[in-house]
């Protein structure tokens, strides 16, 4: 499978019960097709893969496999911090129809490098010959890291890993892994804010990315990476530009006030992961979505309204980026950023 282009890391809808909106996954596939995306991955970090159930995350891959059906490409989240696990949801997915998994380093057990590579991604590479297997790479998450080095000795051993999704941040590490890997690897951008730069810079040339704001603007992003492919760093750059705040709130700090037991208010920093920011947006502008679920929660007032100040900039300066959620959900988008209504519950008070 060719891994360039732009994919969606896609947001499990819930219903307010917490049970999986079967309907809504439905609905957010389509727009993903109609706006041109590349492909979707189901039940990666931002699809809340840790607190799916197995049957809930084998149904979620089967479903958007058959939605998907030829019109897009999909990569079937199939990691765990379990190799048999893996092993078993990876086999799920094949039988489904999937060509392409993506596995994250294992957290939490947090395996060296070499464990990853002789007892995990290694294994499921053998089992499924005939399957592109995908190492996610991502330490702030996962609390260990697949090696540069130890991916270039999978690259070498099985065909059938030839790609990486990168989302440590680290720009010499990405450097170095093309170093190793050659132009043929393909790396996909695991980071919306520095996709342009890695796809730009010559000693990286990222291919593409998997991405968490295609969940909003599938339509612009596959625009920016598709003129980064096609030579036109102006129009790239200019996109990116307008995309800034979105790429800025996949991931939000805000500083909230607490009051202790004895009286005293003290200012805390809270740091809210993906997927929360992006299903807050996606609930306030009338997507479907739905709730997080625990230990995820909610976002403080003051979060909330850095998620709201960032879509209102890029709705006031670039409207062509939401345009398209407007038309396709039937929406009034600037009604939607404007009425507090719409944001009111979506944050603790």
């Amino acid at each position: 499978m060719n891994f360039e282009g732009a994919w969606t890391a896609l947001v499990t809808p819930m219903n307010s019960d917490g049970g999986i909106d079967w309907a809504g996954l439905e609905k957010n596939v389509e727009f993903q097709i109609n706006q041109g995306i590349t492909g979707v991955v189901p039940c990666g970090t931002t699809g809340e893969s840790p607190t799916l159930r197995w049957d809930e995350h084998d149904g979620v891959i089967e479903a958007t496999l058959k939605l998907a059906a030829g019109r897009c490409k999909v990569i079937a989240g199939t990691g765990s911090n379990s190799t048999q696990e893996a092993v078993e949801s990876t086999e799920h997915a094949v039988e489904h129809g999937a060509e392409a998994v993506l596995m994250a380093d294992c957290y939490y057990n947090a395996p060296s490098s070499i464990e990853l590579r002789n007892e995990y991604y290694g294994v499921v590479a053998e089992m499924f010959p005939d399957t592109a297997i995908v190492p996610y790479v991502i330490p702030g998450r996962s609390g260990t890291a697949l090696a540069a080095e130890d991916l270039a000795i999978l690259a070498s051993e099985y065909p059938n890993i030839h790609a990486v999704k990168e989302a440590t941040g680290d720009i010499e590490r990405i450097v170095y892994t093309r170093r190793l890997t050659g132009p043929a690897f393909f790396i996909m951008s695991g980071d919306d804010d520095i996709t342009y730069q890695i796809m730009t810079q010559p000693n990286i040339a990222a291919q593409g990315v998997i991405s968490v704001m295609t969940n909003i603007c599938p339509g612009a992003i596959s625009q920016m990476v598709s003129k980064v492919r096609s030579g036109d760093e102006k129009g790239a750059s200019a996109l990116q530009e307008a995309l800034r705040p979105l790429f800025q709130i996949v991931t939000v700090k805000a500083d909230s006030i607490r009051s202790l037991p004895n009286g005293t208010n003290v200012v805390v920093q809270d740091k809210f992961r993906n997927p929360l920011a992006v299903k807050t947006l996606m609930q306030a502008l009338g997507m479907p979505s739905g709730v997080t679920r625990q230990p995820l929660g909610k976002m403080t007032f003051e979060g909330t309204n850095i998620v709201r100040h960032a879509v209102r900039e890029v709705w006031e300066k670039n409207p062509e980026i939401l345009s398209p959620i407007q038309d396709f959900y039937g929406v009034d988008i600037a009604a939607r950023i404007a009425n507090d209504a719409n944001w009111s519950g979506l944050s603790y008070i």
